[in-house]
């Protein structure tokens, strides 16, 4: 099978980051192909960031769908960008990595913590939590002092940021589990997981597992009402989204 992930920023390092770690959990049979769009914001941190992703995001998706044959596909960043639009652009798997990694956690232990990056996310966050159904499970949203590139630009510092506030999940949450608010702490889990002694949850390997499972029991994204085809007349020409 083909699994495309999507990195909706236009930073290459991150792109180039999560197929070498989506490479290493992917089954043999499993091809990952990771890009990101041609156009967009370089990191994503706000509403309006994520707004001006979602169009390049739905540009991946109609092109694995026209002409990569891919099978099902990963937006790979937390705040799950255009997801729900993006669903209804093909009947493949389409995971967000928020809404992974929190079902993932919540199979993991009663509760978690989520740890991500500067404190203008937290609403964003609070809202998927919300939407996705795990405020009960969710103890807390934790934030960090920092800008998502300093995870490309100084990563070691980023990543001592992350750890401490994951011990502090740890010990002030009672949190069981924590969920990386960012994809680009991806290469990072194991890691942190080994410096904190609880479970790390990456919604990018979640998403890719997920997916591979979806495959097999043959799942795609149901077109019946809600996720069903975008109007043809809605397609644009420009951006050569072509509607099955």
């Amino acid at each position: 099978m083909r699994i495309k992930i999507i990195n909706p920023n236009t930073t290459q390092s991150f792109t180039d980051a999560l197929q070498r770690l989506a490479d290493t959990v992917a089954r043999p049979d499993t091809e990952i192909l990771a890009v990101s769009p041609a156009s967009g914001p370089s990191a994503i941190e706000s509403f309006y960031d994520e707004a001006l992703a979602v169009p390049g995001v739905l540009e991946e998706i109609a092109k694995g769908d026209r002409e990569q044959g891919i099978d099902a596909y990963v937006l790979a960043c937390f705040g799950d960008p255009g997801l729900y639009a993006a669903r209804e652009l093909t009947d493949k798997p389409v995971l967000g990595i928020a809404e992974a990694a929190f079902h993932m956690a919540a199979m993991v232990g009663a509760c978690f913590s989520v740890v991500t990056t500067a404190p203008r996310v937290r609403f964003m966050t609070e809202h998927l939590v919300s939407r996705y159904g795990f405020s009960e499970q969710c103890k807390k949203i934790r934030t960090t002092p920092m800008k998502v590139l300093d995870l490309a630009n100084s990563p070691d510092e980023a990543i001592a940021k992350v750890i401490a506030e994951c011990l502090l999940a740890r010990e002030e949450d009672k949190a069981e589990a924590i969920v990386l608010g960012c994809a680009g702490m991806s290469q990072y889990r194991a890691y942190i997981e080994q410096e904190i002694g609880i479970p790390v949850i990456d919604g990018t390997l979640a998403a890719v597992k997920l997916c591979e499972a979806m495959v097999d029991m043959k799942l795609g994204t149901s077109k019946v009402m809600t996720f069903n085809w975008p109007r043809p007349e809605l397609a644009n020409p420009g951006r050569n989204l072509k509607i099955a």
